[in-house]
């Protein structure tokens, strides 16, 4: 239905989803040029604006809360250049844009999408194997266990206990941190039954120290990609069903069997003395 082509990138909406392919300029970043395409089904949408400027203008997509994975994990910081759901229009396209603004924008009002927060991941995050090398590990991820090889710029205390493995399982949430200022950034994770107390990233096996350098927000693609398996934080919790107490069962049970063979009795199925052998035993047990 529309269609909107830039060196940033290209969008192309059919009526049912939203393809965001990273364009091939030397200016685009290397997160999205990592990240690759975007398949955005309507209903994970919440809005679609345009912003023009004087040289540029900027169409951003705005999706619902919990719909993304990669958003859930970054928690809004990943940097302007590095998002996906943003494109740089040249100012001859402002038309084309502000059409697919539009085009997208029925849509949603003719499917009648709500913008409010889902409870589970409508996209499918990072595909896997997923690699990367940044700060002072390699970090992978093929779907079932997180590897995490360190470099020679990793802490000895952390590096002497070797490659760590962490199955999928036992992670319970993951964390990610670019640097920002004199503050070194990490890509954590949370493990099951693991001390609460944290050690700064250098010092702790279950995280990536990263100090800012180029290639640090491809460690987002990693907790995208575990994040999307993890369960969803706010999915519903599933009622507790309450066991019986067993002594509880077993009473019941006996009042049956009573029943039963008085009933039996009754019929003539069982003699008076039957009846009352069968009735004592049952009566024994409770």
């Amino acid at each position: 239905m529309a269609e909107i082509i830039q060196k940033d990138g290209t969008w192309d909406f059919d009526g049912d989803a939203l393809r965001l392919t990273p364009g091939r300029d030397k200016n685009v970043s290397l997160f999205r040029k990592t990240l690759g395409e975007l398949v955005v089904p309507l209903g994970a949408l919440a809005g679609v604006s345009f912003e023009q400027g004087k040289k540029a203008g900027r169409l951003r997509l705005r999706l619902r809360d919990g719909a993304d994975p990669l958003l859930h994990a970054t928690g809004g910081r990943l940097a302007e250049p590095n998002d996906p759901y943003q494109l740089i229009v040249e100012s001859d396209r402002y038309g084309v844009a502000e059409y697919f603004v539009d085009e997208v924008r029925n849509a949603l009002l003719l499917d009648e999408v709500p913008a409010d927060p889902v409870d589970s991941y409508l996209l499918p995050g990072p595909p896997l194997p997923l690699s990367v090398s940044a700060g002072d590990a390699t970090a992978s991820f093929d779907g079932e266990r997180i590897r995490l090889e360190w470099n020679w710029k990793t802490e000895d205390a952390k590096a002497a206990a070797g490659t760590r493995s962490i199955g999928l399982a036992d992670i319970t949430a993951v964390e990610w941190h670019p640097a920002a200022g004199l503050e070194n950034g990490h890509l954590r994770f949370v493990v099951r039954n693991a001390p609460t107390t944290k050690a700064p990233p250098k010092y702790d096996p279950n995280a990536v120290e990263l100090w800012g350098f180029k290639k640090d927000p491809l460690m987002a693609l990693v907790a995208a990609a575990v994040q999307a398996r993890l369960p969803h934080p706010s999915a519903p919790v599933e009622d507790e069903v309450p066991q019986e107490d067993p002594v509880v069962q077993d009473h019941d049970a006996l009042l049956r069997r009573l029943r039963e063979l008085g009933e039996l009795h009754r019929t003539g199925v069982l003699t008076d003395e039957e009846f009352t052998m069968a009735k004592q035993a049952v009566l024994k047990r409770m």
